[in-house]
């Protein structure tokens, strides 16, 4: 099953959960960014899981 589109206006409101910093969305990936935690969050049938510890770690910037 594809994922969907997550929509932009809750984009826009969601933040990193172990930083409160703003996300990068990263649709070809299918997933949030925080390049302050240096987390990919991942989103499944467009919802994005904003646990840590269901996040990958990734190279901060």
């Amino acid at each position: 099953m594809e994922s969907r589109q997550v929509d932009p206006k809750l984009l826009e409101l969601l933040v990193c959960p172990a930083t409160k910093t703003r996300l990068d969305y990263d649709p070809k990936a299918g997933e949030l960014i925080s390049r302050a935690a240096g987390l990919a969050f991942p989103i499944r049938d467009g919802i994005p899981i904003m646990l840590v510890s269901e996040a990958r770690e990734i190279g901060r910037d």
